[in-house]
């Protein structure tokens, strides 16, 4: 299986979150699910500092097509996760999510990418990109 090779450029966003005691594993560090959550607070995050959110992005959904993650360095409890996202067209219908997760100590903790969709749920369909969401983005 290849290695995840995230080609981060340009942070559009950041976010630090806390490890709570709960995205404890029986490893005593942060299980590899509860990273999965934090990715997926941060894209909530991101989304909403947008006034967008996964069922409402320029009056489609998104959906998740894959996700790629690369764990560098374990996390602890109290550690404080500061997520940055990138933002890369990947198709007429789908963009690439990369994140890169350091600790508060610098370390880069995780490398991850989401490839999401735009999706109609009314039509159960993919849909194109919205030229607005590539306009506020710098895509075109």
């Amino acid at each position: 299986m290849q290695r995840v090779k995230t080609i981060f450029e340009n942070p559009i966003y950041s976010t630090t979150l806390p490890i709570r005691i709960t995205d404890l594993n029986y490893g005593n560090h942060v299980g590899n699910h509860q990273v999965v959550g934090l990715l997926h607070e941060a894209r909530v995050q991101f989304l909403q500092s947008h006034h967008y959110s996964e069922l409402n992005t320029e009056g489609f959904g998104l959906i998740m097509a894959d996700l790629q993650v690369a764990y560098k360095q374990q996390l602890f409890y109290n550690d404080i996760l500061t997520i940055n996202i990138s933002l890369q067209v990947s198709s007429a219908t789908a963009f690439t999510l990369a994140y890169q997760a350091f600790n508060q100590h610098g370390q880069l903790c995780t490398l991850a990418q989401t490839n999401m969709v735009f999706y109609d749920y009314t039509l159960q369909r993919v849909e194109k990109i919205p030229k607005i969401f590539l306009i506020k983005f710098g895509l075109i």
